[in-house]
């Protein structure tokens, strides 16, 4: 057993009640009656958390019809939730289990400079609001060549990157202006009008809501790194490709990174520095990293062997196996509910078939809060998940 968080277990117990994990340890006394799931020989580790994809938003093999990853009718539209067009029925939820990945942040794309509100889920349920662990996770926001193409296509601010930096400080600029007005207005007792975006924005200046920065270029993550500094923003480095040329400075400002994703092609010029190398250099240098899919750019079920392609170019396994549970857990403020197995946090285990990080193992059984809803058939050689849909009776 690998709780992540300590050592590993040999013959290791995890306890569970009512969907939360209640002891962890290689002497956990069982109750009479616990219904036993026997993993002699197996892996047992937490779900694994998927730090940034869009699941359920950019639905896989729908087309046209599936695609709302990006409201790309405005730069700012940082009013908009992932929450209000996750699909569950997406395909890439069964892949995710078949992967051992439990928790997934769904996030806006990067066609727009502010793209919206995060959601964390969990990868199994009939709604949404079923799969919820936490809405408005973060910001997504985006520097580089995406909102500079998308707008700059439309003839339309912003078609440049300095465009681009000018969008978001007048936008936060506007956000401090409405808080000051909201405070004032509340001292007078005085009534109101609110503003969607305004208080999006107003949520990441006040720090409640952390500023997940879409960034690939140097040049662009010392803006983003720039940006934060001027409004004193919670900043999250998305993507990094480039991270490892700044990794010291990134280190100094304790800033996190999500890396990713790493099996793609060098599909435009900002990825051009694109290399499995990079979360080796930026953990050695004292960077909290988390590494990502993408999803649906690469499949979610691969999530893990980034991870162990990443430790074949130097990047710890240890901190490869932090780097997909905890990691990103904390960077996001979902520690409390996942990422590792230990007493108190919710009963996402999987029993895999040997290491995780041997591409020869799969996944065999997946929990989630408890219930198995994920198990692998060795006869008849495929994946089999809980329908959600279906009732008893």
């Amino acid at each position: 057993m690998v709780p992540v968080v300590g050592e590993p277990i040999d013959g290791g117990t995890v306890l569970i009640d009512d969907g939360k994990i209640v002891a962890v340890g290689a002497d956990v006394e069982i109750p009479e009656g616990a219904t036993i799931v026997d993993a002699a020989g197996k892996w047992v580790l937490p779900g694994f958390v998927e730090a940034h994809g869009h699941l359920g938003v950019h639905e896989e093999a729908e087309g046209w019809a599936g695609q709302d990853t990006n409201e790309m009718t405005d730069p700012v539209t940082a009013k908009v939730r992932a929450l209000d067009a996750v699909n569950p029925a997406d395909e890439g939820f069964r892949d995710a289990l078949a992967g051992g990945v439990t928790t997934c942040v769904v996030k806006p794309g990067s066609g727009n400079v502010i793209g919206g509100h995060t959601v964390a889920l969990k990868t199994w349920g009939r709604t949404v609001d079923d799969m919820l662990i936490r809405d408005a996770v973060s910001m997504k926001s985006a520097l580089g060549e995406n909102p500079k193409r998308v707008y700059g296509e439309k003839k339309t601010m912003p078609s440049t990157r300095l465009g681009v930096a000018a969008v978001i400080r007048e936008q936060l600029t506007k956000a401090q202006d409405y808080i000051a007005r909201r405070a004032h207005a509340a001292e007078e007792g005085k009534p109101f009008e609110r503003d969607l975006t305004m208080e999006a924005l107003a949520a990441v200046l006040e720090g409640t809501t952390p500023w997940c920065q879409h960034a690939h270029r140097a040049d662009d993550i010392a803006t983003a790194m720039r940006l934060a500094d001027e409004f004193g923003y919670k900043l999250v480095l998305n993507h990094g490709t480039e991270g490892h040329l700044l990794a010291d400075t990134i280190a100094e400002r304790g800033i996190p990174v999500i890396i990713g994703p790493l099996f793609t092609t060098r599909s435009k010029v900002e990825l051009r520095n694109r290399h499995l190398r990079n979360p080796g250099i930026l953990a050695r240098a004292g960077v909290k990293i988390a590494i990502t899919t993408d999803a649906p750019v690469i499949p979610i079920d691969f999530l893990v062997h980034q991870v162990t392609l990443a430790v074949k170019e130097g990047l710890d396994p240890a901190e490869g196996l932090r780097s997909i549970t905890v990691n990103p857990a904390e960077i996001l403020g979902l520690d409390d509910r996942v990422g590792a197995l230990a007493p108190g946090l919710d009963a996402d285990v999987v029993v895999w078939s040997g290491d995780p990080l041997d591409v020869m193992s799969r996944a065999l059984r997946v929990f989630v809060g408890g219930r198995e809803v994920y198990t692998y058939d060795e006869a008849a050689g495929r994946g089999v998940t809980v329908d959600p849909y279906y009732r008893e009776g």
